[in-house]
């Protein structure tokens, strides 16, 4: 099973891992088909069609195993996505959200923001300025004394 790790901004991973048992294939199927088309737009029906089952069963089953329902799984993944994006500053926010599958700005800063707690250009600035803050340096302590 594939998890992403957790991001610095205190997100959860898009699907928390079930140590119980394996992951059945369909979601697995489901899962990979939205990392390889986030960028498009994805239904519950083309899904569902992709991982040969009913779109019924399929969101049934894909809330009990990844703990999220399907659309915010797809918005979540997309979310990943996008933050990665952000640490470009040459690409416009706009540009960011149409690239990873948004259909409109406003939906992306709307899905953002209850995501992250911030804004997209509030995240891509504390991102900023936590990269370009000075690493602390630490200094070994002198162990030779001087004789005097």
């Amino acid at each position: 099973m594939i998890i992403m790790r957790p991001r610095a901004s205190g997100s959860t991973p898009v699907a928390p891992p079930n140590q119980n048992r394996a992951e059945p294939v369909e979601i697995w199927k489901a899962r990979k088909f939205i990392h390889e088309h986030f960028d498009e737009e994805i239904s519950l029906m083309t899904v569902a069609r992709f991982a040969n089952i009913s779109p019924n069963y399929l969101s049934e089953k894909f809330k009990r195993v990844t703990g999220l329902n399907f659309v915010d799984y797809v918005a979540r993944a997309r979310f990943e996505k996008a933050c990665d994006l952000l640490r470009d500053r040459q690409l416009r926010i706009s540009e960011i959200a149409f690239a990873v599958g948004f259909q409109s700005l406003s939906q992306f800063n709307r899905v953002f923001k209850r995501l992250s707690g911030k804004s997209p250009t509030e995240y891509r600035a504390a991102e900023a300025s936590h990269r370009d803050s000075p690493k602390p340096v630490n200094k070994p302590k002198n162990i030779l004394r001087k004789n005097a």
